[in-house]
């Protein structure tokens, strides 16, 4: 039997105050659309098919992509206007699934619920029950009574004071036989206090028709909850963090303070990891068993290895390379690991350090005020304070390569392109533009001067 999915954003949000449209103000690093979307893959859906209005070439732009279908709803006249819109989209005798875009946190297994009951044949609504229902249309049963069948929708606005007392609300979601929503669409009407076509009235003509209509209850408050002001936008971020910082506290993960971690992606953790508070984890990161992550760090796109500290205050971003800290390292405080930074076992990384798109082997060394950038570093190098790899020529960037056991003194420049070969040994002070040789010690820098009898020169008054 088929399925189309219709997701609902052509919203303003006039309330958010803001020039981005509604749908793709983030939460955890998505676009609020984008939730919804990631949620159908795997529903079996043949399409998804999303109205836009409001930003229309914006939220297109952000979600375009396999099997999503734009249909545009030129102007906004009600949710059932919306669904008249999508109707030339909608294909087969099947199954019709309704989501809303800024309701980002529905799972599937509630959206998947709603699918099978409906199975093509009835009109499966998916219902909340909450002591404060103000906004939401209430659920009107036969004889008042909480397993009652559903006999119509009732919008808040246009609700009787007895009817808003009912605590059953409508989450603006439903599943449909999509032939009978096709019809049923193409007879509403704008005769209420709003002057818009609501999707809701289809409820009654569906009772009329003899079709079932049923009311499924959300498993909890989190799925169901909308976005429509900055507030509640602020209110879910910290209800779908606390819910994964419970998923990796039930599986080991010691949290210092589940109130303050954010999971702006996927984050995989082996036994026995501790992260302190106010850390964030972007894109893809995987920690492995005893890694500890101190304070304050900021983590995108990154594998970090057995047993590696990250000391606080440390900004790793893998971007699209990603970045690989190898088992037993330690890095930072107040440390960058940028793109393409590839560290292994037991590399030391210490305070104000920044490496990008090098290599470092085991037991290599750079612990204060240095940037490594376009380098290949050997084992146990030891890398001085303030020394830098000077990589880029103005055009184009270019390759240092360090030898294994080679010391690098304070406050060196490495001219790149460059090898300094295994054992040598790099004075402080120096600048580096020839290759040197393994075991040689190489100084350039200028010949001090003593001059005796100098004065300070005083200021004139």
């Amino acid at each position: 039997m088929s399925l189309n999915i219709v997701i609902m954003a052509a919203g303003k949000g006039t309330r958010m105050k803001s020039a981005l449209p509604k749908v793709l103000h983030k939460l955890a690093g998505r676009s609020l659309l984008q939730h919804v979307l990631n949620m159908t893959e795997g529903l079996g859906g043949a399409r998804n098919v999303v109205i836009t209005g409001h930003g229309a070439e914006a939220v297109e732009a952000a979600v375009a992509g396999p099997g999503v279908q734009f249909v545009r709803q030129m102007p906004q006249l009600g949710t059932g206007h919306a669904i008249q819109q999508a109707v030339p989209a909608i294909e087969g005798d099947g199954t019709t699934l309704i989501l809303n875009g800024d309701v980002p946190l529905i799972k599937q297994a509630t959206a998947r619920r709603l699918v099978e009951a409906c199975d093509g044949k009835a009109l499966v609504l998916l219902t909340i029950h909450l002591s404060d229902p103000s906004g939401y249309g209430r659920i009107l049963r036969q004889g008042g009574t909480a397993d009652g069948h559903v006999l119509a929708i009732v919008e808040h606005k246009d609700a009787s004071p007895e009817q808003r007392a009912i605590s059953e609300g409508y989450t603006g979601m439903m599943a449909a036989p999509t032939a009978a929503l096709k019809r049923w669409v193409s007879q509403l009407n704008n005769n209420n206090v709003q002057g818009e076509y609501y999707l809701t009235d289809i409820v009654a003509m569906a009772v009329a028709e003899g079709v079932p209509v049923l009311g499924i209850a959300a498993p909890n408050e989190t799925e169901v909850l909308g976005v429509n002001s900055p507030v509640q936008l602020a209110d879910l971020e910290r209800r779908f963090q606390r819910e994964q910082a419970n998923d990796l506290l039930e599986a080991g993960v010691r949290l210092a303070d589940p109130a303050r971690f954010d999971l702006r992606g996927t984050l995989s953790c082996g036994q026995d990891v501790e992260i302190d508070v106010n850390c964030v984890f972007e894109g893809q990161v995987s920690l492995g068993d005893g890694v500890r992550i101190g304070a304050n760090c900021v983590i995108r796109n990154a594998s970090i290895g057995a047993g590696a500290r990250i000391h606080e205050f440390t900004h790793i971003d893998g971007e699209a390379q990603g970045v690989k800290v190898g088992a037993g390292a330690l890095v930072g405080p107040f440390a960058r690991l940028r793109p393409g930074a590839d560290l292994g076992d037991e590399v030391h990384i210490g305070n104000f350090v920044e490496v990008k798109n090098s290599t470092m082997a085991k037991g290599a060394k750079a612990n204060h005020l240095a940037y490594l950038g376009d380098a290949t570093i050997g084992e146990r190098v030891n890398y001085g304070a303030g020394s830098i790899t000077a990589n880029y020529d103005g055009a184009n960037k270019h390759r240092t390569e360090i030898g294994a056991d080679v010391h690098v003194g304070s406050n060196c420049v490495l001219i790149a392109p460059v090898v300094i070969g295994a054992g040598a040994t790099i004075g402080g002070g120096s600048t580096i533009s020839k290759n040197v040789a393994a075991g040689e010690l190489s100084v350039a820098r200028g010949k001090q001067v003593a001059i005796a009898g100098w004065t300070r020169p005083v200021k004139k008054r």
